[in-house]
């Protein structure tokens, strides 16, 4: 990033990164900015629609949403709330694998 670059980013309000120092070979004070490169995030990979919301799966989480209609009332939501949290855990168990019983046979468990 150039001087012209550098004061423009300044003068939009914009926020530089990088280090100010003194030049040892010419003396003058000099401001390197820092090149950062934007990070690209991973999509989180969607493990179940459920009816009020969603669980889905990051890198390092589990996200369950939920959003229910106010006008259903406290108790009503409440149940509503349980059948989601049921229904997320639910998406979440891991489902075992079909055996295999020799002959291209398989052994489903449900």
């Amino acid at each position: 990033m150039n001087a012209i670059e550098l004061m423009n980013q300044l003068m939009n309000g914009k926020r530089v990164e990088g280090v100010l120092y003194v030049d040892q070979n010419t003396g003058k004070l000099t401001f390197k900015a820092y090149n950062r490169q934007q990070r690209v995030r991973e999509k989180d990979r969607l493990v179940k629609k459920l009816p009020w919301g969603w669980v889905k799966e990051s890198i390092e989480r589990i996200k369950v949403f939920g959003s229910f209609p106010k006008d259903f009332g406290y108790v009503r939501v409440a149940g509503m709330l349980e059948d989601h949290t049921r229904d997320a855990m639910e998406a979440l168990k891991p489902h075992p694998q079909p055996l295999p019983l020799g002959r291209g046979e398989m052994i489903e468990f449900y």
